[in-house]
C-alpha cells in the first residue's frame, strides 16, 4: 500500500510535535471525506484508509470514525482485507459497541466457512477483545471447532487457546458437555503444537472440574514418555537448543500437579519419566548457550515440583535433593534462587528432610555471601524450614549473626523465625532466655510485642528458669544503652521474680529500683505504664524501698503527668501503698499465676505474615505430632481501672482482664487477636512492597506482590493524563479465596489530583484461577503520594489482609518530546529560577551502566536527548506531564562520575512541586 508508506514517511520526517498533528489531521480530514465521498471506495481503498486510522490510534490519537468501513471489510473474501478488518476491530472496538452484533454476524460466518485462514482470523478476534459478549455468542461454537474431526490443525490450536482466553474471563459461560471428554484425546494428536495448546487448556479446566479431566493423567503421562525418551532429531520441529518440546514437557508436568499420584501402572511409567529427567540433568551440555540450559532446567524444576507434589517416591524425592543441592553453588543466580525456593518444600518432606539437612553450610554460606537479598531470604527461610533439635543451636546462631547485617526489608521475618526456633526447640531453657535477650539487643526495633510477651509467658510458666531470667535481665540492664523492648522484659520478670536475685549485694532491691527507674525517663508512655506497676510490685516484695518508691510516685512529674494513665497510675499505686495492710497488698499483688497453654502468638503472626502454606513445622506434622509444650497466651494489658485507657504494657498486678480493646494503640496490635476478620482494619503495607513500587517507576508490567497465596499483577498504559491499569489477582494454592474484596485507597491531599475508577471483581476466586481488574485513571493535577491497593479474603478460614502500593505516579503522564540542542539549552534557561531547579547529588546504588541508565530514562517516561550535551558521557532528557488542568515542561540532566560512583541529578520545571517529586523519583533508580 504505496499510499500508506508514503503517510509512515511523512510522520517519520515530521521535525516537530505540531508538525506531526497537522499532517495528521489533515489525513484524518482527507480519509473522512473519502469515506462520506458518494464514489463507493473498492476494497483496497477500505483497507488502506483503515490502515492508516489504525496507525494513527497507535500514534496516540483517538479516533472516533471508520468503525463500519472495518466491520464493511470483514465481508470481504480477500485475506489482505479481512486481516485488517479483524486487526482494526481487534484494537478499537470495545464490548459495548453499537456494532458488536455486526461483529459477531461476521465472526459467526467465518467460523461457518471452514476455511481455515479465515476461521483463524475468526478466532483470533475472539481472544483478542475477550469481552462477556463474545463468550455469551461463541463460548458454544468454538468447543465444537475444536473437537470436530476435519478441523485443521492450525485451527485446533487456535480453537483450544482462544477457548482458554474465553474460560479465563467468562468461566461461568464456557459450558461443560461431551466436548470435554473427546478434547481430553487432543493429548494424542499427533501435532505437538495442537497438543501444546490442549494442555494448557485442560489444565486451567480441570483445576475447576477435576473429575471431568481425571481421564488425562494417564494420557498426559504416555505423552510425556514419548517425549523425555526420545531423541532430539526425532522431534525435530519442536526442539529447542537439543531440548525437546521443552514447553509441553513443562505444561504436562503442571497438568499433573492437578492430581493426586496416579494408580500403580501409570505411576510406574511416570516414575520413569521423571527419573529419565533427573538422570539428563546429570549429563553433560550439549550445548553453551544459555538457552539450552534454561530450557533444561526448566523442565527439571518442574519435575522436581511434580516429585514434590506427590511426596510418596522417597528416592526421588532424596535424588531432587541431591540435584538442588549441586545448584546451590551455581553461578546463575536465578538457579540458585529456584532451588532454594524448592528445597524449602522438600524440608517439609518426612522422606527428604534428612537428605535436605546434610546441605547446610552451603546454606549457611549463601546467607552470609550472597549478593542478592531475595536470594538471602530465600536461604533464611530453607534454614528454617531444615531446622530441627538437632541442629537448633547452630542455625539460630548463624541466624542471629546474619541479623546484624540483614536488609532492613526482612529483619522483622528473621526476627520472628529465630523466636520461633528458640522456643520450639530449647532444650535448656537458660539458652532460650539468652537467645531472646541477644535478639533484643541485636534487633529491639524489630521485635514485635509478641515476641517479648512469649518471653514472659514461658519464665512464668516454668519455675527452673525464672531465677536465671531475673539474674541475666538484671545484667543486660546495666548495658549505658538498654533497647526499650529490654526494659519492658526486665521490669516484668524483676516486678515478679526480682526477690529471687535479691540475696546478692550486687543486685538488692535498691539497686534493682534505681536501676529501672534510670531508664525510666527515656522511654515511651506504655514502658512508663509498665515500670509504674514493676514499682508497685517492689512495695509488696521490698518493704525496705517503700519509702523510695512513694516519692517516686508522689513527685509533680507523676501526680501531674500529662498523659491520663500515668496519672492515674500514680495516683491509685501510691493510695494503695499507703492504706493498705501488708495482707492486702500481698493478695492484691501476688505472683501471676501460670498461663494457660495455647498456640504461640508468635507462630500466628509469622503464618499471618507469610501464609500459612510458608510455616511448616515439621516435628509437629511428620514426626513427633506432639503439642507445644511451653505454649501459653501473650500476657494481658495492665489496667487497675475500668476506667483507664488501655496500655500496652503487661498486667503486672493481675487485677482484671478487659475482653475488649476498641481502640487498640496505633503500632499495630500488642495483643490484638491475629485470627481476628475485621474488614474494617487496613494493613500496614507489605515488607518488600516499597522495592516493587520503587521498581515499577520505570516500566509498566510485570508482577508488584507475590507470597505463598496471592500474586498481584500489573499491566498499564498511559496516554497524556490518562491511563489504563489491568491488575491480575492469581491464586496460587489449590484452595478457594472467598469474600476477595481488593480496594483502592487515596488519601485526602492525593483524592482532588487522581481519578481512579474500578469495577468489583468476584468475591470467589478459584484455586489456580485468576481475576482480572481494570483500573481507569485521570490525572487531574500534580500529585506526590500513590493510592494504596488493599486486598482482603479468606483462606482456609484464616482472614487475609494485604496492602500494596500502587504504582501511579506523577511520571506515568511524561509525553517525551524531542529537541535539537539549541532549543534544549535555550528552554534550560528560560527555566532558571531557583524554584524551578531541584537537583540531587547522590551515591550509586547499582552498577554504572551506560545502556541500563539510557534505558531507565527512557522508562521513565522523558525522550532521551542524543548529543546535545556537550559533555557525551551525561544524560539528558526533555518532555511534557500531562494533566486535566494543564501541561508541565520538564528537563532533565543526569551527569555520572565514574570515579566517585556519583550521579548529579538536575531537574528543571515550571513547577516546584513537581521538580522535587520527579527528582525523587528517578534519583531512586540508580
Amino acid at each position: 500500500m504505496r499510499g500508506l508508506a508514503v503517510f509512515i514517511s511523512d510522520i517519520r520526517n515530521c521535525k516537530s510535535k505540531e508538525a506531526e498533528i497537522k499532517r495528521i489531521n489533515k489525513e484524518l480530514a482527507n480519509i473522512r471525506s473519502k469515506f462520506k465521498g458518494d464514489k463507493a471506495l473498492d476494497g483496497y481503498s477500505k483497507k488502506k484508509y483503515v490502515c492508516k486510522l489504525l496507525f494513527i490510534f497507535l500514534l496516540g490519537h483517538d479516533i472516533d470514525f471508520g468503525h463500519m468501513e472495518a466491520v464493511n471489510l470483514l465481508s470481504s473474501n480477500r485475506y489482505t482485507e479481512k486481516q485488517i478488518g479483524y486487526l482494526f476491530i481487534s484494537v478499537l472496538v470495545n464490548s459495548n459497541s453499537e456494532l458488536i452484533r455486526l461483529i459477531n454476524n461476521a465472526i459467526k460466518n467465518d467460523l461457518a466457512s471452514r476455511n481455515p485462514t479465515f476461521m483463524g482470523l475468526a478466532l483470533h478476534c475472539i481472544a483478542s477483545v475477550g469481552s462477556r459478549e463474545m463468550a455469551e455468542a461463541f463460548a458454544g461454537e468454538i468447543p465444537k471447532v475444536l473437537v470436530a474431526g476435519d478441523t485443521m490443525d492450525s485451527v485446533k490450536q487456535s480453537a483450544a487457546l482462544c477457548l482458554l482466553r474465553l474460560y479465563r474471563t467468562s468461566p461461568d459461560l464456557v459450558p461443560m458437555g461431551d466436548w470435554t471428554s473427546r478434547v481430553v484425546h487432543l493429548l494424542n494428536d499427533q501435532h505437538l503444537g495442537v497438543v501444546t495448546a490442549a494442555t494448557s487448556l485442560i489444565t486451567t479446566l480441570a483445576q475447576k472440574n477435576p473429575e471431568e479431566f481425571k481421564t488425562s493423567v494417564s494420557l498426559a503421562v504416555s505423552r510425556l514418555s514419548r517425549i523425555v525418551t526420545s531423541a532430539s532429531t526425532d522431534l525435530q520441529d519442536y526442539t529447542y537448543y537439543f531440548v525437546p518440546a521443552p514447553w509441553l514437557s513443562v505444561k504436562l508436568l503442571r497438568l499433573l500437579q492437578c492430581y493426586p499420584p496416579p494408580d500403580p501402572a501409570v505411576r510406574g511409567r511416570l516414575t520413569e519419566c521423571l527419573e529419565t529427567i533427573l538422570n539428563k540433568a546429570q549429563e553433560p551440555p550439549k550445548s553453551k548457550k544459555v538457552q539450552h540450559s534454561n530450557a533444561k532446567n526448566a523442565v527439571l524444576f518442574e519435575a522436581i515440583s511434580l516429585i514434590i507434589h506427590h511426596d510418596s517416591e522417597p528416592n526421588l524425592l532424596v535424588r531432587a535433593c541431591n540435584q538442588l543441592g549441586q545448584f546451590l553453588q551455581h553461578r546463575e543466580t536465578n538457579l540458585r534462587y529456584l532451588a532454594l525456593e524448592s528445597m524449602c518444600t522438600l524440608a517439609s518432606s518426612e522422606f527428604s528432610h534428612e537428605a535436605v539437612k546434610t546441605h547446610i553450610e552451603t546454606v549457611i554460606n549463601a546467607l552470609k555471601t550472597e549478593r542478592d537479598v531475595s536470594v538471602r531470604q530465600r536461604a533464611v527461610d530453607l534454614l528454617y524450614a531444615m531446622c530441627d533439635r538437632s541442629n537448633a543451636p547452630q542455625i539460630v546462631a548463624e541466624m542471629l549473626s546474619y541479623l546484624e547485617t540483614a536488609d532492613y526489608s526482612i529483619r522483622e521475618e528473621i526476627v520472628l523465625k529465630v523466636a520461633i526456633l528458640a522456643e520450639k526447640y530449647a532444650v535448656d531453657y537458660t539458652w532460650y532466655v539468652d537467645t531472646i535477650l541477644n535478639l533484643i539487643r541485636i534487633a529491639g526495633d524489630y521485635v514485635s510485642e509478641e515476641v517479648w510477651y512469649r518471653v514472659i509467658q514461658i519464665v512464668i510458666n516454668r519455675d527452673d528458669v525464672q531465677g536465671y531470667a531475673a539474674k541475666t535481665v538484671f545484667e543486660a540492664l546495666q548495658a549505658p544503652a538498654c533497647h526499650e523492648n529490654l526494659v519492658k522484659v526486665g521490669g516484668y520478670i524483676l516486678g515478679e521474680f526480682g526477690n529471687l536475685i535479691a540475696g546478692d549485694p550486687r543486685s538488692s532491691p535498691l539497686i534493682q529500683f534505681n536501676l529501672l527507674h534510670s531508664k525510666f525517663h527515656l522511654c515511651s508512655v506504655p514502658t512508663r505504664a509498665l515500670l509504674l506497676s514493676t514499682y508497685i510490685k517492689f512495695v509488696n516484695l521490698f518493704p525496705e524501698v517503700k519509702p523510695t518508691i512513694q516519692d517516686v510516685l508522689r513527685s509533680d512529674s507523676q501526680l501531674r503527668n500529662a498523659d491520663v494513665e500515668l496519672q492515674q497510675r500514680a495516683v491509685e499505686y501510691l493510695r494503695l501503698s499507703t492504706v493498705a495492710s501488708t495482707d492486702i497488698l500481698a493478695t492484691v499483688l501476688e505472683e501471676m499465676p501460670p498461663f494457660p497453654e495455647r498456640e504461640s502468638s508468635i507462630l500466628a503472626k509469622l503464618k499471618k505474615k507469610k501464609g500459612p502454606s510458608t510455616v511448616t513445622d515439621l516435628e509437629d506434622t511428620k514426626r513427633e505430632r506432639s503439642v507445644d509444650v511451653n505454649g501459653g497466651p501473650e500476657p494481658a494489658p495492665a489496667s487497675t481501672s475500668a476506667m483507664s485507657t488501655p496500655s500496652p504494657s503487661a498486667d503486672l498486678l493481675g487485677l482484671g482482664r478487659p475482653t475488649a480493646r476498641p481502640h487498640p494503640p496505633p503500632g499495630g496490635g500488642l495483643l490484638v487477636d491475629v485470627f481476628s476478620d475485621s474488614a474494617s482494619v487496613v494493613a500496614p503495607l507489605a515488607p518488600g512492597s516499597e522495592d516493587n513500587f520503587a521498581r515499577f517507576v520505570c516500566k509498566n508490567n510485570g508482577v508488584l506482590f507475590e507470597n505463598q497465596l496471592l500474586q498481584i499483577g500489573l499491566k498499564s498504559e498511559f496516554r497524556q493524563n490518562l491511563g489504563r491499569m489491568f491488575i491480575f489477582y492469581g491464586n496460587k494454592t489449590s484452595t478457594q479465596f472467598l469474600n476477595f474484596t481488593p480496594t483502592l485507597i487515596c488519601s485526602d491531599d492525593l483524592q482532588p489530583n487522581l481519578n481512579l475508577q474500578t469495577k468489583p471483581v468476584d468475591p470467589t476466586v478459584e484455586g489456580g484461577a485468576q481475576v482480572q481488574q481494570v483500573v481507569n485513571i485521570e490525572c487531574v493535577s500534580d500529585f506526590t503520594e500513590a493510592p494504596v491497593l488493599n486486598i482482603q479474603f479468606r483462606y482456609g478460614g484464616t482472614f487475609q489482609n494485604v496492602s500494596v502500593q500502587l504504582p501511579i505516579t506523577l511520571n506515568k503522564f511524561f509525553q517525551p518530546t524531542e529537541m535539537a540542542s539549541q532549543d534544549f539549552f535555550q528552554r534550560w534557561k528560560q527555566l532558571s529560577n531557583p524554584q524551578q531547579e531541584v537537583q540531587n547529588i547522590f551515591k550509586a546504588k547499582h552498577p554504572m551502566d551506560t545502556e541500563v541508565t539510557k534505558a531507565k530514562i527512557i522508562g521513565f517516561g522523558s525522550a532521551l536527548l542524543e548529543e546535545v550535551d556537550p559533555n557525551p558521557a551525561n544524560f539528558v532528557g526533555a518532555g511534557i506531564i500531562h494533566t486535566k488542568t494543564t501541561q508541565i515542561g520538564c528537563l532533565l540532566r543526569l551527569e555520572p562520575n565514574l570515579q566517585a560512583q556519583m550521579y548529579r541529578l538536575t531537574l528543571r520545571t515550571s513547577k516546584e512541586a513537581v521538580s522535587q517529586r520527579l527528582c525523587e523519583l528517578l534519583s531512586a533508580q540508580f
